[in-house]
């Protein structure tokens, strides 16, 4: 029995569909929905994440099932690919579990849906239909932990993730504050941290940022608050106790040192 019935908002075309998981079994089951629904065609397969990207690119179907645990190529950078070569393609990630931080991870990504394997048939066609249409489509469970995360968020964003960042929210509330002019002291005292913690948060945020000072980072940050696809990343800091434009000066010391004893 297919689920034409009960949804009478049909597509107007069939909804070429690739499949990206490495599972036999559930590329067979998915193969099994498609053949009871006239309106949904399984285009094309792909068993890990450098195919699933080839495919997306040659192909270009509607809808990309992405498996999380895609092998080779993990599935937010395969969904960040997607998105750049073909961003018409719609990318929606299936998990073993309803795993609420990989859903939010893959939606930072860029995919339109995040939904668990043991979904019923009706559901999932329901969800690709939903896609179709320009729907986001995610569970109820993972939308209440969205509304949640959204409710304790402060009013200007703060520790919100921009999609290209790879920094934690924590992170994120750090770089905040400092691109507002916070000082590492008023830092740990609105977040409620250490010194040292504040530190380390900052390290790890400049490392990733790939910057060498604040102002540098601050600029960084601002770009991908913008959108902006981030930059390549350069040597990191690696001092946790000397201010970050110590660590430049030391390093510019260093090659001087080394130019002069060539010389």
């Amino acid at each position: 029995m297919t689920d034409q019935e009960d949804d009478p908002r049909l597509p107007e075309r069939t909804l070429r569909i690739l499949v990206a998981d490495d599972d036999p079994l559930v590329r067979s089951a998915l193969r099994a929905v498609a053949a009871e629904n006239w309106d949904i065609h399984i285009e094309a397969e792909a068993v890990d994440g450098y195919e699933a990207v080839a495919l997306a690119i040659s192909h270009r179907p509607d809808i990309v099932l992405l498996d999380v645990a895609i092998p080779r190529l993990d599935s937010k950078t395969v969904t960040r690919r997607i998105q750049t070569a073909v961003p018409d393609v719609r990318v929606m990630v299936f998990s073993s579990a309803e795993d609420v931080e990989l859903g939010v991870a893959g939606l930072r990504s860029g995919a339109a849906g995040f939904l668990p394997k043991d979904v019923s048939s009706v559901a999932l066609v329901r969800a690709l239909r939903g896609l179709s249409r320009g729907e986001a489509v995610v569970s109820r469970l993972m939308t209440a932990e969205i509304v949640e995360q959204l409710r304790r968020a402060p009013a200007t964003s703060t520790g919100l993730r921009p999609v290209w960042s790879t920094l934690t929210s924590r992170e994120w509330q750090v770089v905040d504050l400092l691109c507002e002019g916070a000082a590492t002291a008023e830092i740990a005292d609105r977040l409620c941290l250490s010194v040292e913690t504040v530190r380390t948060h900052l390290k790890h945020a400049l490392n990733k940022l790939g910057a060498h000072t604040r102002d540098e980072a601050i600029a960084k940050a601002q770009r991908l608050r913008s959108g902006e696809p981030p930059e390549p990343v350069d040597e990191p800091a690696d001092s946790l106790d000397e201010p970050v434009d110590e660590v430049a000066r030391r390093r510019i010391a260093q090659h001087r040192r080394r130019r002069h004893g060539d010389d």
